[in-house]
């Protein structure tokens, strides 16, 4: 796999960040659209997602604990951020990142804060309390065997804790719960679609008393847009819980989201948002 390319704009990416010694949240956000960058995606591999997305991660990270210029490592931040959170993948896959960067990134944040750039460290907060880092060491000429076993470590815990506590309850059977499913909303939206039809032919005809003929005019939602609407509310609900718990993660391999559409803010507009609540 060829990543050279993505490394690439990565950098030019960047060094436009740098070219102006810029060190504002706005600043990158700027950058990026008029780069177009979420594009980057739309050219990620069908397989070896997580060997892809480390290689981003690591590249990335070379600027935000470099030696160069400040603009260069809050570039390095602010990137390391936008790809986590405008991937196309679900669950995101985190960032690993080494207890060597890790005290480097804590400087960097100390020194923003020194500097007034109080944006660099809200980023940095909502990364810690989002969860998005894990710790441990990623070497790139071995990447793939590394993120390998970490993942294999991390996950076998986890899943040893996982099926402690709710495997054996019937909460799993809620985690997993695939409403559509339980319920053939196909055969209740034909059903449903029967009866407003059977309805209409009461109505009209008058074959039924008024007092009925009034309650069931009244109806105007039919049960099967109904029960989609439940389900709907139940899948938002779910992936919720997912997103908090990152239990899905455990069960499921993070796959790309598909005929995903970028509008003119490319998703700022929400990290904006979730920046303003740090």
């Amino acid at each position: 796999m060829n990543l050279s390319p993505f490394k690439r704009d990565i950098d030019e990416l960047i060094d436009e960040f740098v070219e102006d010694d810029l060190t504002t949240f706005a600043d990158m956000k700027s950058v990026w659209l008029s780069r177009k960058f979420s594009h980057i995606y739309e050219a990620s591999p069908n397989s070896n997602l997580a060997f892809f997305m480390q290689s981003l991660y690591v590249h990335t990270i070379g600027h935000m604990v470099s030696i160069d210029s400040f603009s260069r490592r809050l570039g390095g931040l602010y990137c390391l951020y936008c790809l986590h959170e405008i991937q196309p993948f679900k669950p995101k896959f985190r960032i690993y990142i080494s207890l060597q960067e890790l005290g480097k990134f804590r400087d960097l944040v100390v020194e923003a804060k020194d500097k007034g750039v109080e944006i660099a460290a809200a980023v940095a907060k909502k990364m810690l309390d989002e969860n998005m880092l894990i710790f441990g060491a990623v070497d790139e000429t071995s990447a793939t065997k590394t993120i390998h076993q970490l993942t294999e470590l991390q996950n076998a815990r986890v899943r040893f804790a996982y099926e402690k506590l709710i495997c054996d309850t019937s909460i799993n059977q809620f985690i997993h719960l695939d409403m559509g499913k339980e319920v053939d909303l196909n055969s209740l939206d034909k059903m449903s679609i029967e009866y407003a039809e059977a309805k209409k032919r009461a109505v009209e005809g008058e074959i039924m008393e008024i007092d009925d003929i009034k309650h069931i005019s009244e109806e105007k939602e039919l049960m099967g847009e109904r029960m989609e609407k439940l389900k709907e509310e139940w899948d938002s609900q779910r992936l919720y819980f997912y997103e908090q718990t990152k239990l899905d993660g455990f069960t499921t391999t993070p796959k790309q989201l598909t005929n995903v559409e970028h509008d003119e803010d490319d998703g700022f507009d929400e990290l904006d948002r979730l920046l303003s609540q740090s």
